[in-house]
């Protein structure tokens, strides 16, 4: 391996030398480092070196959470390789192989009867692989496997997932060698326990390399002092140009797949000349689309790419010159990871731009690079013993050979998300998929695993063994509709078919950059033909993304130094004509301040309270509170949330100030959570969670090729066994799950009473308006967003403005 260093002319960093003496030590563990710094061939040479002799069989298996990573990988680790066999014509020959949705059936069988030394796979397609009958004499020669971008993982199912995919692998080779690979972690040492075990030793390998990186905002021309989200947005689109065209090519990263179609045709919009050179990227494209825009980057053929998370992660591009960042990242974590699609490569400076959408994320930019400046990075937590993943689970190694409940229950310890795993929830997890529990036993299509005479639990229908691989993974979305040239032309992608739902034929819509005119949907695909004019833009589900803790609290941070005259940086700067009117109309948020509100319009009686908890735990907290305002006097009420409060609004006439410090008292956790649940329709909000939770563990299924569900199918079925299950299975373990990721995910019920115990311990900073806050203003709006057409809606706040700024002005 340094002889190929130094052919290249590269000399081995310290933690690339330190990876390959611990690998050819036999050992495990989690490498750290910057992107672009080098993490693949540190990990992918230090196990060619450890495993000098000749392979035979799977021997390397590399997981990716990501096709087009995947694709990447193989290409990369492909030139490596061949290069390495150049240098020493005696070393042991290995072939490399690429496993994901998009790889053939060909290809798969040809896999299947010799398989390739070194496996590029993702999580989904490594649980089809555990499937097999064979699986243990499958993987009988497997020596490592590696985990890239293990920190896109780790918090979610697909996480889990290859957790106890993992555990499968350790149980059928003692001694397995794993390592995984991050850029962006908070806290190490319990994302390399999400990867080893409980526990597995391992080591904890930092790269600590000084790399440039930069972090700056471009400002608007004119900042305004009352924003609302979204509103500079497109207007920004000149001072883009500008960036993109003073650069070879440019990355502009978006937090939506709408946004990224909205840009796109802003862009070429004003620069039609640019037509061929500016493409557009994201996970609903079909995949010789994505092929080709990731073709054009490295060929350096394309000067823009306005792209969404799917070009995130570890795709090398090393000639992107420029990243702009369309709006907030969120979190400290998504806007490192971007920075580093510049520059990457070791030695190279990493540069991000962020292009704020209103005023206030030229606070949050601020306040992302104090906290990068400080090393704050989000920590991400392993989800908890989802109930949907194991049932899965089972039915995959029911197929794989088979398993006896008590060894697998002890396998399935050996993960950090299921290492406090109850008896009861493991019997019930047996039950359901035996017989579909207690509710279900009469019917046979839900007795998936049983035991055999010999005690083993197996798979036997070969029906459902058939539909079990055709909808494994834990990946679940509305239901698409495929996008198709009429008749039988280019496959675009996908959309969701909600939004399909709503058209007719004749009706246009922008989508894969370009304008589309319905012709007809037959069999779940929406025939198009090009179109002319205007049109709609497709929204998909989940576009929303709450701030991050870490982000929030560095904000809170960063208006204080304001409020005390700190103003400086070029974002801080930019923002004064906000945040000094804020000052004199109210007050700034403290960290030892909570700032409260209250208004008297012709609407009712306001008050707009500023946790600074993220939109999620906001919409619980808001419904929290109104329902205590009732039980103190009955009363309708309002709201609307953002990322930094909320607002409630009264018909009728309420002294907010004065009830307020009941309103926000901490009673328990316990008691909180009840209440959240008593003031929302928490039943509702668990009944679409539940269908999510039912695809993942099996109960309701896409069907098979040719007769595939729809939506509304989906959504019919799941709700009739949730009906069921609360009449007659209250216990039903996937119920009580749903309810549980309701207030855990969708409503952040701890995150919420964390904030209620901050609101607690701050002084009270009551403030009594006039007329809206630059902080209230944003609040004002979404709440009329949300009522009223969008020619009402902007007719409204051009009113507002001008009144707000007339006031400001005098």
């Amino acid at each position: 391996m340094t002889q190929w260093f130094k052919a290249k002319g590269w000399r081995p960093f310290d933690f690339q030398l330190e990876i390959w003496a611990r690998m050819a030590a036999g050992e495990s563990g989690l490498l750290h480092a910057t992107t672009g710094a080098g993490k693949t061939l540190a990990v992918a040479l230090g196990a060619w070196q450890a495993l000098r002799e000749p392979p035979e069989g799977l021997t390397v298996l590399w997981v990716t959470p990501m096709r087009a990573l995947a694709a990447d990988t193989t290409r990369a680790l492909s030139e490596a390789l061949d290069a390495l066999h150049a240098l020493d014509k005696a070393a042991p020959r290995w072939t490399l192989g690429l496993r994901t949705g998009d790889t053939s059936s060909s290809q798969r069988a040809a896999q299947s009867r010799k398989p390739p030394t070194l496996l590029v796979t993702t999580p989904e397609s490594l649980s089809l692989l555990l499937t097999r009958e064979n699986a243990q004499a499958y993987f009988a020669d497997l020596r490592c496997v590696i985990v890239d971008e293990w920190h896109e993982l780790i918090g979610n199912k697909r996480g889990v997932q290859t957790q106890l995919a993992l555990a499968r692998l350790r149980r059928f080779r003692s001694g397995l060698v794993t390592w995984g690979m991050s850029a962006t972690l908070g806290d190490l040492d319990a994302a390399k326990r999400a990867l080893l075990g409980p526990q597995g030793a391992g080591a904890l390998v930092e790269a600590r390399l000084k790399k440039k990186l930069v972090i700056d905002t471009l400002p608007p021309a004119a900042p305004e002092r009352f924003p609302w989200a979204g509103h500079l947005g497109l207007k920004m689109a000149p001072q883009v140009i500008a960036e993109i065209e003073a650069h070879a090519n440019t990355l502009l990263f978006t937090n939506t797949r709408s946004q990224a179609e909205l840009w796109h045709q802003q862009i070429l919009r004003l620069r039609p000349d640019w037509a061929g050179s500016v493409a557009i990227h994201h996970g609903s494209l079909a995949q010789e689309e994505r092929d080709a825009v990731e073709r054009g980057l490295k060929d350096g053929a394309l000067k823009a790419v306005v792209c969404t998370s799917s070009l995130d992660l570890g795709v090398d591009f090393l000639p992107v010159e420029r990243v702009l960042q369309i709006s907030s990242p969120k979190g400290v974590a998504r806007l490192l990871q971007r920075a580093g699609r510049s520059g990457h490569a070791p030695g190279r400076a990493s540069r991000v731009t962020l292009v704020p959408s209103h005023s206030l994320e030229l606070v949050e930019s601020a306040a992302a690079q104090s906290a990068i400046r400080k090393g704050r990075i989000e920590s991400r937590v392993s989800p908890v013993a989802p109930l949907d993943v194991l049932a899965q689970h089972l039915g995959t190694v029911g197929l794989g050979g088979g398993f006896r409940p008590e060894e697998l229950l002890a396998e399935v310890r050996e993960t950090v998300a299921y290492e406090g795993l109850s008896d009861e929830n493991w019997r019930w997890c047996l039950d359901f998929v035996r017989q579909g529990g207690p509710t279900l036993r009469a019917y046979p299509e839900y007795r998936r695993v049983a035991p055999g005479p010999d005690g083993v639990w197996r798979v036997s229908d070969k029906r459902l063994a058939l539909r079990h691989r055709l909808n494994i993974g834990a990946i679940v979305a509305d239901a698409s509709v495929m996008v198709q040239y009429f008749p039988r032309g280019q496959k675009l992608g996908v959309v969701e078919e909600s939004f399909i739902a709503r058209m007719k034929p004749g009706d246009k819509f922008w989508f894969a950059g370009r304008l589309l005119e319905l012709v007809t949907v037959r069999d779940l695909t929406a025939f198009v033909k090009k179109g002319a004019g205007g049109g709609a833009t497709p929204r998909w589900m989940g576009g929303r993304m709450p701030l991050s803790t870490t982000l929030a609290d560095e904000m809170v941070e960063t208006l204080a130094r304001a409020a005390a005259g700190d103003a400086d940086t070029p974002e801080m700067r930019a923002a004064q004509p906000l945040l000094r009117l804020q000052q004199k109309w109210s007050a700034l948020p403290t960290p030892q301040t909570l700032l409260a509100e209250t208004l008297k319009s012709r609407e009712g009686w306001h008050l707009f309270l500023y946790p600074f908890a993220g939109r999620n735990a906001h919409l619980g907290l808001a419904s929290l509170i109104a329902w205590r305002a009732a039980q103190i006097t009955p009363g309708a009420f309002s709201l609307a949330v953002n990322d930094y409060g909320f607002e409630l609004l009264s018909g009728a006439p309420r002294d907010w100030a004065a009830e307020l410090p009941r309103l926000i008292d901490a009673r328990g956790l316990d008691e909180t959570r009840g209440e959240v649940i008593e003031s929302l329709n928490a039943s509702e909000l668990a009944r679409r969670r539940f269908r999510d939770i039912a695809q993942i563990a099996g109960l309701v299924v896409n069907g098979f090729p040719g007769e595939r569900k729809s939506a509304r199918q989906l959504q019919a079925s799941s709700s009739l066994f949730y009906d069921v299950f609360r009449k007659y299975d209250p216990d039903n373990g996937l119920l009580r799950q749903a309810e549980r990721e309701v207030l855990e995910d969708e409503l952040e019920v701890r995150r919420l009473y964390e904030a209620l115990i901050r609101m607690n311990a701050r002084r009270l900073d009551c403030v009594a308006l006039r007329r809206c806050s630059p902080l209230a203003f944003p609040l004002v709006a979404e709440r009329f967003r949300e009522s009223l057409s969008t020619e009402s809606f902007n007719a409204r706040i051009e009113r507002m403005l001008a009144q707000l700024n007339a006031a400001a002005d005098s």
